[in-house]
C-alpha cells in the first residue's frame, strides 16, 4: 500500500506527534509498504537528512505553519498513493489536504489523525482562554469542514475518541477509528545502562527510586507529585521511602525552578534528584532500575513514555487524564486515580503498600500490557486494515444472493 503522511514539521522538537510519525513511516517500510512524508520544513534541516522518503516543501509560517508550496506539492503527487493521513490539528496542512484532497473525484482518501489535539482539557483549562477562543472561531470557520469531509478520524485509544465527541460543534465526522499507538521493543538491559543513569544522578547510589520522566510543565502534575512525596516522607520517614527521579527538559524554566523551590520548601530537597533530560543508555537506564513509573498528569493523549514503561515490564502510577489507563487498568499494570493532591497520594500509597508478590505480579502485567496493546507492528496493522479499501467482489456477491433463495 502506499501512504502518505502530512505534518506541519518533522523537527523533533515538535515532541510526541512527530515521533509517531518517524515510527509509523519506518514501521510501513519495513512491512513492504511505500510510505512517504510531507512537511513544511526547509529541505536543507538538518533533521530531513536520516530520513528515506521525506519531503520539505520550505519552512512554513510560525505558528500556522504555513507555505505556498504545499498545495501545488499535493495536485503534483497525490494521485501516486492510495491513502493520505493527516497529523494534527490547527495548521495549514490540514487545510491544504481539505482544498485538495477533499471531495476530489479520483483523488485519494485523506484521514485525520488528531493526536490529542480535540482534547476538550486545552479548552478547559484557564491559561489557555485565548487559544480556546481562537480555536474555536477556527473551528467554526474552517476546522469542521476538515472533519467532516475526510475519510474518518484516527485515535490512538478509545478515550481520546470518546472525548474528542465532547468538545465542538459541529462534530460531524464520517468515521471514528481507534488504530492505538505502538512503540519500538525497547533495548534489554546492560550494565553501561546502569552506569549511564548513575552518572546523571550523582548521590542515588543504590538506592530504589520512583520515576517521573518528562518535561516539566504545569500540564504534567510535577507539583501534585512532590507534594503527595513529601507528605509520605514526613509520615514515614525521608529515608524509608524509595527516592523521587524527576527527570526531564524544563529544569531551567520558571515552571521548572518554581518545582526545584517547592522540594526545598517542603523539606525533601535531598530526596529527589533532577538528572535533567534523558536519552540513549541513561534514560533505558533510568527506565529498567526503577521500582516504578509515575505520571499524574492532567492530560496525556497517549503517554509515550508510559507504554516504554510497560515495555520494560515497570508498573506505572498514572491519572485518569492519561488516556490509555482503560487499557492500563484492565491488564492490572499499575494503579490509576484522580489528577489531584489527594489522587497522587492515593496512587503513591497503594504501591507502597504492595508487597513483593504483588509488585512482582504487577511488573508482568505491565508487560503482558504492552505486548497486548503497545506494539508498534499491531498499530501498524490495524491502521492498514482501517485504510486498506474493501475490494468488491461481483461473483461472490451474486454467488450469495443465489444462496439466498435456494
Amino acid at each position: 500500500m502506499r501512504i502518505l503522511s502530512i505534518i506541519a514539521t518533522l523537527n523533533p522538537s515538535g515532541g510526541g506527534t512527530t515521533q509517531a510519525v518517524r515510527l509509523l513511516h519506518e514501521t510501513l517500510l519495513a512491512e513492504g509498504h511505500e510510505s512517504e512524508v510531507v512537511c513544511c520544513d526547509d529541505p536543507e534541516s538538518t533533521w530531513l537528512t536520516d530520513w528515506n522518503g521525506a519531503t520539505g516543501v520550505g519552512r512554513g509560517s510560525p505558528g500556522w505553519s504555513y507555505h505556498p508550496k504545499l498545495v501545488p506539492w499535493l495536485r503534483a503527487n497525490g494521485l501516486r498513493f492510495d491513502a493520505v493521513i493527516v497529523h494534527g490539528l490547527w495548521i495549514y496542512p490540514s487545510l491544504a489536504a481539505w482544498r485538495v484532497l477533499g471531495n476530489v473525484p479520483d483523488m485519494p482518501p485523506y484521514w485525520v489523525f488528531p493526536h490529542g489535539m480535540l482534547d476538550p482539557w486545552f479548552q478547559k483549562v484557564p491559561e489557555r482562554r485565548i487559544k480556546a477562543v481562537r480555536n474555536w472561531v477556527y473551528w467554526k470557520l474552517i476546522e469542521h469542514r476538515v472533519i467532516r469531509d475526510a475519510a474518518g478520524l484516527l485515535f490512538t485509544c478509545d478515550e481520546e475518541k470518546r472525548l474528542a465527541r465532547t468538545t465542538f460543534v459541529p462534530y460531524q465526522p464520517r468515521r471514528e477509528k481507534s488504530v492505538g499507538y505502538g512503540i519500538v521493543e525497547p533495548p534489554a538491559f546492560t550494565a553501561a545502562m546502569a552506569e549511564a543513569f548513575a552518572d546523571r544522578c550523582p548521590g542515588l547510589g543504590s538506592r530504589p527510586y520512583l520515576l517521573f520522566l518528562g518535561r516539566i510543565h504545569p500540564k504534567k502534575g510535577v507539583d501534585l507529585l512532590i507534594q503527595a512525596y513529601a507528605c509520605l516522607c514526613h509520615e514515614n520517614g525521608a529515608h524509608t521511602l524509595p527516592a523521587l527521579v524527576v527527570a526531564g527538559p524544563g529544569l531551567d524554566s520558571s515552571h521548572g525552578r518554581a518545582m526545584q523551590r517547592l522540594a526545598e520548601t517542603l523539606g525533601v530537597v535531598d530526596e529527589i534528584f533532577w538528572p535533567g533530560m534523558l536519552a540513549g543508555d541513561a534514560k533505558w537506564g533510568g527506565f529498567h532500575g526503577c521500582e516504578a513509573f509515575v505520571l499524574p498528569s492532567h492530560q496525556e493523549n497517549f503517554g509515550i513514555v508510559v507504554a516504554e514503561s510497560l515495555a520494560c515490564s515497570k508498573p506505572v502510577l498514572i491519572s485518569y487524564q492519561v488516556n490509555i489507563w482503560r487499557e492500563i487498568a484492565a491488564e492490572g499494570a499499575g494503579f490509576i486515580d484522580s489528577d489531584d493532591m489527594d489522587g497522587t497520594l492515593r496512587a503513591l500509597r497503594r504501591w507502597l503498600a504492595a508487597d513483593e508478590q504483588d509488585r512482582a505480579a504487577t511488573a508482568l502485567h505491565a508487560r503482558r500490557c504492552y505486548e497486548s496493546h503497545f506494539q508498534v507492528k499491531q498499530t501498524a496493522q490495524r491502521l492498514l486494515d482501517v485504510l486498506t479499501p474493501k475490494v468488491e467482489r461481483p461473483e461472490l456477491t451474486e454467488l450469495l444472493a443465489r444462496s439466498q433463495h435456494t
